[in-house]
């Protein structure tokens, strides 16, 4: 199969269901005349005035990734670090159990006002919410990666006399990537669930600012354009993550691949 090929087979399984998904709302909404569900054509008829001519991308779009992306930062750094040291030793792991599990049973979201209280209504607070939730899945996946390292890899490296770093970086964060990965995946699209929720309290910007604005002044259309804008860029972040996930992972995907076709 030619590389082309592939490319395009590629682009059309990454398009196929949101185009899909997106004629049904055009065809299922085209004689609409509720005024909260108004049709797709008048929501992208407004779109570009809304976000693109005006000052609102600059405004409210890059604060509200630009905060997105730091607290998904802090959480791979906080949920990678102490997921390898709870996950390496198995008393720490048994001693910070029930800890954790009674944290991560928290809805971030119930953490909002206490965080205004300790760290204001600024930026601050928004990543602190994000650091929050998006911490959990990346924490809890790596400690089971790294508690499924390879025991015969272990030993191997034991004899062979690798330590310190150098274990560290081969064999354990090596061996736990893909769940690491996983996480990482499952915390993005928490870190921007909580974004949003974040600026409807006390912002004076963002989009989760601007969509709740829109709703509370009833230009619902122009609040449709808010959600679909936030629905696109998930979509962006998440392919994104594929693209890093393929790039990070690809002797994963590559061994995968070379037993399926032992296999056969």
């Amino acid at each position: 199969m030619s590389l082309v090929v592939r490319m395009v087979r590629g682009v059309l399984a990454v398009l196929a269901l949101p185009v899909a998904l997106l004629a049904l709302w055009w065809v299922t909404s085209a004689d609409s005349t509720t005024y909260y569900l108004p049709p797709l054509s008048e929501i992208l008829s407004i779109f570009d005035d809304v976000w693109l001519h005006s000052t609102r991308l600059a405004d409210d779009v890059l604060p509200s990734v630009l905060r997105l992306l730091i607290g998904f930062l802090v959480a791979v750094l906080l949920g990678v670090g102490l997921g390898v040291l709870i996950g390496s030793s198995r008393a720490l792991r048994a001693f910070c159990e029930p800890v954790l599990e009674f944290l991560r049973a928290i809805p971030p979201p119930v953490l909002i006002p206490v965080l205004m209280l300790f760290a204001g209504i600024g930026d601050s607070m928004k990543v602190l919410v994000v650091v929050s939730g998006a911490v959990w899945p990346i924490l809890l996946n790596t400690v089971e990666g790294v508690r499924a390292v390879d025991e015969v890899l272990t030993e191997t490296c034991r004899c062979y006399g690798i330590r310190g770093p150098a274990r560290l970086w081969h064999l354990v964060v090596r061996s736990a990537s893909p769940q690491i990965v996983t996480g990482m995946r499952q915390g993005l699209s928490i870190g921007i669930i909580l974004m949003v929720i974040s600026e409807m309290f006390a912002a004076s910007n963002g989009l989760g600012f601007t969509i709740i604005g829109f709703q509370r002044s009833f230009a619902v259309t122009e609040m449709w354009t808010g959600i679909l804008l936030l629905g696109l860029l998930g979509y962006l972040l998440a392919l994104l993550m594929r693209v890093f996930e393929r790039r990070v992972l690809h002797w994963y995907f590559g061994l995968r691949q070379a037993q399926r076709g032992g296999s056969r």
